[in-house]
């Protein structure tokens, strides 16, 4: 049976945290990592409601979407809703685990299982992920301090290719060089030629990382000026994760089109909000799994025909359509995340297989109750 750190770890290496935003707060929010776990459930919100449905079910794991604490606090007394949801999941032994941005953007995160609910195919991101610039820095050394000079570089964190590290090339060559007055050289006289057997050592780096690579490098090489060179790598266009998601349907009118929503998504009492032509066709779907209104612009300069997203406001939406780009279909915040809860089971579920049981929530955390 895994443990509570394997499938931390497992589902880390599926939405890493590295990638949500700065002001998030995702990852382990409670529980014992040495723990067993048997039963995880799944749900957009952690409430008091999906707390005790989870204490209920036994579980030992609760994922969400949302997170519990987005802001710092000083206590959660059960005396409050946020406390309340803690206390009950303590008191059960489940473990809570929160996948918010680095879900969202993911390959099979929440855009994407959104896009699919709503039968796009061809699907792209509709704001790519910037990867992280990489730098590859290339070294000179002699033959017998190769070895500690490539530990030196795994070491401050060169040579890391996804899932591998210490990663480098080595080719032989000869070095040559001639010390000047005033040289201390480790090997070789002031005032003549040398010729040493060398290796050309070259590793990939993120480019954050130059000043701390570079100084290991120099204080594990022994020669008193080492020849090297850093060099900014392009980015190979190749990025499939990012904000949102692009995809194309068998044309349909605007009308149809969102019927066809209506009946992908978990019913609530918001339903599906229209603004546009109804007739017009729509074939190229631009979606947002949540609040995407901070994309309108972006949306309002491509060439997709509706954009699905949630939580619009009047004085935007009203804004994006008199400029007579795409239409706009809204959805409840919650109904769109949703979306994501059967996918990221099922994946469990094939990764895992019958040493873990896994259950979607059953309870409706969309805020509104009531539509007249």
């Amino acid at each position: 049976m895994p443990t509570l750190a394997d499938l931390v770890s497992l589902i880390h290496e599926w939405y890493p945290p590295a990638t949500a935003e700065d002001w998030d707060a995702v990852g382990l929010v409670y529980g014992d990592p040495e723990r067993s776990v048997k039963k995880v459930m799944f749900a957009v919100d952690p409430t008091p409601a999906v707390a005790e449905e989870a204490a209920d079910w036994k579980a030992d794991l609760l994922v969400v979407h949302h997170p519990l604490f987005l802001k710092p606090v000083h206590g959660f007394p059960a005396t409050t809703p946020k406390g309340r949801t803690l206390a009950a999941l303590a008191g059960a032994g489940c473990a809570l685990l929160t996948a918010h941005t680095n879900a969202d953007q993911a390959v099979n995160g929440v855009s994407e299982a959104m896009a699919t609910a709503l039968g796009l195919t061809d699907l792209e991101p509709l704001v790519p992920a910037v990867g992280e610039p990489v730098d590859k820095l290339t070294v000179f050394v002699p033959t017998d301090a190769a070895p500690p000079v490539r530990a030196a570089l795994a070491e401050a964190g060169a040579g890391r290719i996804g899932d591998y590290d210490f990663a480098s090339f080595s080719s032989q060559g000869e070095g040559r060089f001639r010390p000047l007055e005033g040289a201390n050289p480790m090997i070789g006289t002031v005032g003549e030629i040398e010729t040493v057997a060398e290796v050309r050592i070259e590793v990939v780096l993120a480019r954050h990382l130059r000043r701390q690579v570079v100084e290991a490098m120099l204080a594990a090489h022994p020669y008193e000026e080492p020849a090297y060179d850093v060099v900014e790598l392009a980015d190979p266009g190749t990025v499939t994760t990012g904000i949102g998601r692009v995809g194309t349907l068998a044309p349909a009118t605007l009308s149809e089109f969102a019927e066809s929503v209506a009946a992908a998504l978990p019913k609530t009492h918001h339903g599906v909000r229209v603004a546009g032509d109804p007739d017009r066709m729509i074939r190229k779907v631009a979606v947002c799994g949540g609040a995407g209104d901070f994309l309108l612009d972006r949306v309002a300069d491509s060439d997709v025909d509706v954009y699905v997203t949630s939580d619009l406001r009047h004085h935007p939406a009203a804004e994006f359509v008199e400029k007579n780009g795409p239409a706009l279909v809204d959805v409840a915040h919650w109904a769109a995340e949703w979306t994501w809860l059967p996918v990221v089971a099922a994946r469990l579920e094939k990764a895992l297989g019958n040493d873990v049981d896994t259950r979607v929530s059953t309870v409706c955390t969309d805020p509104w109750t009531l539509c007249l």
